[in-house]
């Protein structure tokens, strides 16, 4: 059980140890660069592959402020042979005159200085999406290698680096008529656990940044044998394109996408909206062009503005009585949204910039909100009753699934028990050591009891049809016999209710067959989780159980294969010098047809089994997924599955 129970001892100190004296010695001060090499996780967020690509965004990010600032309008970037970088823009260029506090030239101290840049006041840049100026330097200290080119007074300079040191000093390379900056580099396989870069999750993040900057061109290409891709990202609409491309798959309630701008000083405002016939809200916010996830003031603007608007609006037209009104949550089901931000002094919250803390943005916002959008309802009078009204159906289902929900609290109380019936519950009581496997059917369910290890893993059997939450509310969620079990025995409630400080288990397992019932099975409840339990999957606590295809026996050997290719090189290798040696494969047919000791043996034993986490590593691409399988579009759906037949059954990997 080695990734369920950890041992520590305690050890006695040795005299040596009690005496040791720590003084100044023992402080260790890290020169230039070396601090990012010691510590890359403190700079980039972590070594995987997220880390690995933060490293394109952020020599990107730099291409953007020359956007944001006017003077750039197209990047380029490529995906080389090797796993190479080349990032391109027709910017001003990096100064490359001496640097007066260093007396080194700019774009040496750009490379090579942590906290060095044009955006800290010098007037290079107005607003930046660049926070600490630690971009281009991270970046040369976690690569192999570096090389970057600026095109700037008609003469093209040259600089190359190895692991953050200069080893080709500054110098001119040739002539040039244009201006701007050429970076290639190669990421350190000694400081990333990968080193491959995944060309749609740099194509996702370049869609990104082009839609934030209406007319910037983004040019995407990947270089790789076998793997060539390009695309051009170009869309003048801006954040409006934003949205209508969030619902592409959805269906929308008003044809026209609600566009709001202002600015105050120096800071300006864009909101984008358009709501759609969905029970959920898709807002995604911008400072700087700055992803944040965790929202911040711009959003609270937004959302007080939001409500207070269609409270008022309800009240103004008689369509809200009394003292009745509609909640924030109510007023944005259905909501697609996009909110960019831009100011000359965003203040985030740590390097990775997840959530913006200025204050007066949340005044502008609200303000800029709550004006258009006013004068919008009023000149769009069937929008705005369309958008009242989908509001007012969630607040009487909101209603419902609170009476629905006391319902099974009260049922639960005279019952004697909150646990479902069919839950087998293991011993331990700590959340921490403790896993839930939720299995398909009852026959596998009543293998996987036997074969389980009670101390620590619980079982739930799932059988019959679940609902398809997609295109469900919570009342319906509620009253479901097929996912009130699963609400029951996690215990940590649902949508807005959701605590997972009382979850029962930190391992939640779901365990199917390996076929297209199973994927579908899947997808329902990793739909379920990802729209009412979305913190399961951001946290990291919702995995998939693998279990083998295939059982290969030569002699006392035995092994097992997960797909057909692994099958076939594990049977060329247990016949080794021999190509006549017997090995016996037998297909497993179902987990229902393993018995307790074989099901343990692939699929749960903590020491040999599979486990995939499910991640969250972007929530509109997820979010999108859902609708386009579980909505009710067919054509979309049917298209998707065209293209990706070999890749449906593992959607969810």
């Amino acid at each position: 059980m080695a990734d369920i129970l950890e041992q520590s001892n305690p050890q006695e100190l040795t005299s040596t140890q009690v005496e040791h004296e720590y003084s100044g010695a023992e402080i260790q001060v890290l020169e230039g660069l070396e601090a990012v090499r010691k510590r890359p996780g403190m700079y980039i967020g972590s070594t995987s592959e997220s880390g690995l690509h933060h490293l394109v965004y952020e020599i990107v990010d730099n291409a953007i402020d020359e956007a944001l600032a006017g003077y750039c309008t197209e990047v380029t970037v490529s995906i080389n042979e090797g796993n190479t970088i080349t990032v391109t823009d027709n910017g001003r260029g990096i100064p490359v005159d001496i640097q007066p506090q260093t007396g080194l030239p700019a774009l040496e101290v750009v490379f090579t200085v942590l906290h060095a840049g044009g955006k800290f006041g010098g007037g290079g840049y107005k607003v930046s999406g660049g926070l600490h100026g630690v971009g281009a330097s991270v970046v040369n200290a976690l690569s192999e290698w570096l090389t970057v080119q600026v095109h700037k007074d008609g003469k093209i300079y040259e600089m190359k680096f190895a692991r953050g040191d200069i080893t080709e000093p500054m110098k001119v390379v040739g002539e040039t008529d244009h201006t701007g900056t050429t970076v290639t580099f190669k990421p350190d396989g000694e400081m990333f656990d990968t080193t491959v870069f995944n060309y749609e999750t740099i194509h996702t993040r370049m869609q990104q940044q082009a839609f934030l900057n209406a007319g910037l061109k983004i040019r995407v290409f990947d270089r790789r044998p076998g793997q060539e891709a390009e695309d051009t990202l170009h869309y003048e609409g801006g954040i409006r394109e934003y949205v209508t491309w969030l619902n592409q798959n959805k269906t929308p309630l008003h044809e026209q996408v609600i566009y709001m701008k202002g600015a105050k000083d120096d800071a300006t405002v864009e909101v984008a909206m358009q709501y759609n016939d969905s029970y959920t809200d898709t807002i995604i916010s911008f400072a700087n062009d700055v992803h944040t996830p965790e929202g911040g003031m711009h959003e609270e603007g937004f959302k007080r503005a939001l409500t207070n608007v269609l409270n008022n609006y309800g009240k103004k037209t008689g369509l809200i009585k009394g003292d009745d009104k509609v909640s924030g949550d109510d007023c944005r089901e259905g909501l697609a949204c996009v909110i960019s931000v831009k100011l000359t002094d965003a203040q985030f919250e740590g390097q990775t910039k997840a959530k913006l803390g200025n204050a007066y943005i949340r005044t502008l916002v609200s303000g800029v909100v709550s004006d258009q959008l006013e004068v919008f309802l009023e000149e769009n009078p069937k929008v705005g009753r369309m958008i009242l009204d989908k509001a007012m159906m969630a607040s009487r289902a909101r209603e419902a699934a609170k009476r629905a929900r006391e319902s099974i609290r009260r049922k639960n109380a005279l019952e004697g028990s909150t646990l479902p019936g069919k839950l087998a519950d293991c011993y331990e009581r700590d959340p921490a050591l403790t896993e839930i496997y939720i299995v398909e059917g009852d026959s596998a369910g009543g293998s996987a009891k036997q074969g389980r290890d009670s101390r620590f893993q619980a079982i739930l059997p799932l059988w019959g049809k679940m609902l398809n939450v997609e295109k469900a509310r919570a009342d319906k969620v509620y009253g479901n016999d097929k996912l009130s079990p699963v609400i029951t025995a996690l215990g940590a409630g649902i949508g807005d209710e959701f605590d997972d400080s009382k979850l029962r288990y930190h391992k939640v397992v779901i365990m199917a067959d390996a076929d297209v019932d199973g994927a579908h099975i899947r997808t329902l409840l990793l739909t379920f989780f990802f729209r009412f339990m979305r913190p399961l999957i951001e946290k990291g606590y919702v995995y998939a159980a693998v279990p083998p295809l295939f059982k290969l026996v030569r002699g006392k050997t035995t092994r097992l294969a997960f797909s057909e290719e692994e099958r076939d090189v594990i049977s060329a290798e247990m016949r080794g010098d021999n190509p006549n040696a017997k090995v016996d494969i037998s297909r497993f047919k179902g987990l229902g047809e393993m018995d307790p000791h074989e099901l343990w043996e692939t699929t749960m034993d903590p020491e040999r089994r599979t486990l995939k986490r499910i991640t969250m590593a972007d929530a509109v691409k997820a979010d999108a997924i859902f609708t386009l399988l579980m909505g009710d579009r067919v054509e979309p759906r049917r298209e998707y599955i065209q293209r990706n037949a070999q890749k449906v059954i593992n959607l969810d990997y």
